[in-house]
């Protein structure tokens, strides 16, 4: 398209369909740099140690062999480092969907002196890195003997202010008019929490269950904190000692990881979209 003056104008058709394709540009050079080692990462776990550091670089192996997925079982105690994290990990993030909701649910539907104040404090805490309280915490579960304990390595991470703040945002957007219906017909406000909100808070409850459930899952540094006795450390931890305890069989720490990703891709599959409806409705208001 040109004018009088010969100038050239790009149609408008042009200009969507060149932002469109620096769009798909721009995310397919994300997804590679995302994918890439994870790729690397299973690739590993299927090569030798000869073959691994001959051709680091190489994202396939030049023969394929079992020799890591074999030695997670035969050089580690994988079900018991399994079973610790899946305890860990589920235990704790029931605990946080629990008493966050409810923490969430009286600062969002109750009214009382000091409900915004309180909410400013919790929002404070997440500005708190967590290994600042390390220590105190450490001592206080010294003092309880829950050293090398599941209640020691649970109840210190049941709660989260950013799964509170999430829970919040989620539940001022519900209807008020839903609760007063419910006092209407005699409901109290656990019953109304129970039966009405939790119902219509799946999208945020999934978001919190994941987003938890993998970030205590992946946990290094808390269970090698609170546990040193092996039949209570995690997956992430036993993988972390078992590296620096002997000679580093790389197959192995790989197969490991692998492995351990397993739970997590399926959790999240299966609640992607109540996930992805969560992360988009939360803090509407």
């Amino acid at each position: 398209m040109s004018t009088e003056t010969g100038v050239r104008v790009r149609r408008p058709g042009a200009l969507t369909a060149l932002a469109a394709s620096s769009k798909w540009i721009v995310l397919v050079i994300g997804l590679i740099f995302a994918i890439v080692p994870f790729i690397w990462m299973v690739s590993g776990s299927f090569r030798s140690e000869s073959d691994l550091f001959g051709n680091p670089a190489s994202l396939f192996p030049t023969s394929i062999t079992l020799h890591g997925y074999l030695g997670v079982w035969e050089q580690l105690p994988f079900l018991r480092l399994l079973g610790n994290t899946f305890v860990f990990a589920g235990v704790t993030t029931a605990a946080t969907l629990l008493f966050d909701s409810l923490c969430a649910y009286a600062l969002a539907r109750l009214k009382f002196r000091g409900r915004n104040l309180a909410f400013i404090l919790v929002i404070a805490t997440l500005m708190v890195p967590f290994q600042v309280t390390l220590i105190p915490v450490f001592i206080e579960l010294f003092h309880f003997g829950w050293l090398n304990t599941y209640q020691g390595l649970i109840v210190p991470r049941a709660t989260s202010a950013f799964g509170i703040f999430l829970f919040r945002q989620f539940f001022i957007s519900i209807p008020t008019e839903l609760d007063e219906a419910a006092r209407i017909d005699g409901a109290g406000h656990f019953r109304i929490y129970w039966k009405i909100i939790l119902p219509l808070a799946k999208p945020a409850i999934a978001t919190v269950a994941i987003l938890n459930f993998m970030n205590l899952w992946n946990d290094l540094l808390w269970p090698l904190v609170v546990t040193s006795d092996p039949n209570m450390l995690t997956l992430p931890a036993g993988l972390t000692l078992f590296g620096g305890q002997h000679v580093t069989d790389h197959a192995v720490l790989l197969a490991g990881a692998t492995i351990s990703l397993i739970p997590i891709a399926v959790a999240f599959f299966f609640a992607q979209k109540y996930f992805v409806a969560g992360v988009a409705t939360t803090g509407l208001k």
